[in-house]
């Protein structure tokens, strides 16, 4: 979460820095070249000239400083507005009284840049503490509350305070936007561990509570106890009440590894796996698979997640279009998709059962099927009519492999 916070803030942050850190130096330019083209009219030329070159060599040697809000500290920023101050205050000892009164002060609009930095930091109220003080110093300088004074003052003032709010809203817009991020990939890992449970522990109970009741005796004690387990686990899985960080802990499985499970890291280096050989597996009495004749590549995560996707409609197919149904599976490799489907001579499915199924905690369909497309970029289409067969259309866009493949090497 912390991590995730400090890239996003620095992804907001890091222009406005970069950009104050161009408007400090161009505004000691402008200093600069105001004192050189004006020399001959101060009245003690040899302060601007000193207090110019101790404001180069500052707003120089701390451009490094000034690259974000962490190297940016509160003791750099004291002595920045202090440079400021300073410069401001020198002024009516370097020049004559008529020229302070119409003039620019010795740091000209190189002050703003010390208030910005205060607003970027801290946010508004920084920014107005640090506009009070320049405001106060520039009224002790001239002596005097001119139109022209209080209008730079109110400028600075406003302008200072307005941008200190704006990077209060976007630090609170990262915060939110960090949280999102975290809950989104909470939600994939406690989806992806439904997913799991379902096809192994609950497949494995269902099939003990059947087994159970058909020998009857202890075995169907044995098969009622599996079917309240059953029940139990499935309401837990639908409810969303298992605690996602306590089981990916348990299953040494860190959230932030399988926000995306297509892409997780490939120790083994293995590269691309034709899915072919992954569904080969499913064709046998009473399943026929139909292939390309050429390899269907994927990234390895992402062809073991479809296969698992197809392994869970044939399981649908087993369990509920009974067992003399038969089923096929077609894999097409076309141009911008990879499509596979899954296509039975059962029963069909009942409008409605579906939802009803879902409420009840079977995520068979919604989570081991649509939830493993949903999180390779995909997409899962059912369409059933009773009396004529259920037909699962998985597609994957190359697109999203590849968009995903990216995101994975930047990593």
């Amino acid at each position: 979460m912390a991590g995730r916070e400090r890239v996003l803030r620095m992804s907001v942050e890091l222009p406005l820095w970069r950009a104050l850190a161009g408007y400090r130096v161009l505004t000691m330019l402008y200093a600069l070249g105001l004192c050189v083209t004006t020399y001959d009219q101060f009245t003690r030329p040899w302060i601007a000239i000193g207090y110019d070159a101790v404001l180069a060599v500052w707003t120089l040697a701390t451009l490094p400083r000034v690259r974000g809000a962490a190297s940016c500290t509160k003791g750099f920023l004291a002595a920045d507005l202090t440079i400021a101050l300073t410069g401001v205050l020198l002024t009516a000892f370097a020049d004559s009284h008529q020229r302070i009164a119409g003039g620019p002060t010795l740091p000209t609009i190189w002050t703003g840049g010390a208030v910005l930095a205060f607003a970027i930091k801290g946010g508004w109220r920084w920014a107005a503490v640090a506009s009070t003080v320049v405001a106060a110093a520039n009224l002790v300088e001239r002596g005097q509350l001119a139109r022209d004074t209080l209008h730079s003052l109110i400028l600075v003032w406003v302008a200072s305070i307005g941008i200190g709010y704006v990077v209060e809203v976007a630090r609170a817009s990262e915060r939110t936007l960090a949280r999102a991020l975290e809950i989104q990939a909470a939600t994939r890992e406690r989806e992806r561990l439904a997913r799991d449970i379902h096809d192994s522990v609950l497949q494995v109970l269902a099939m003990v509570k059947r087994r159970g009741t058909a020998l009857g005796g202890e075995s169907a004690e044995l098969g009622r106890l599996a079917g309240e387990q059953e029940v139990a686990l499935r309401t837990l899985v639908a409810g969303g009440l298992l605690p996602v960080a306590r089981i990916a802990e348990d299953t040494a499985v860190p959230v932030a590894k399988t926000a995306d499970p297509a892409y997780d890291e490939d120790p083994d280096g293995i590269g691309p796996v034709d899915l072919r050989t992954l569904l080969a597996p499913f064709a046998r009495d009473g399943v026929n698979l139909a292939e390309p004749g050429a390899p269907v590549p994927l990234p390895p995560a992402a062809a073991r997640e479809l296969a698992a996707a197809v392994g869970a409609a044939l399981d649908n197919v087993r369990r509920h279009a009974g067992a003399d149904a038969r089923a096929w599976i077609l894999v097409e490799d076309e141009p911008a998709d990879i499509l596979v489907t899954v296509r039975d001579d059962g029963p069909g499915i009942p409008e409605g059962r579906l939802a009803e199924a879902e409420g009840e905690g079977r995520l068979g369909v919604a989570q081991s099927i649509r939830g493993r497309l949903r999180d390779l970029g995909g997409s899962a289409e059912l369409i059933s009519v009773p009396g004529q067969g259920t037909e699962v259309e998985l597609k994957v866009p190359k697109g999203a492999l590849a968009a995903r493949g990216k995101k994975a090497e930047r990593r």
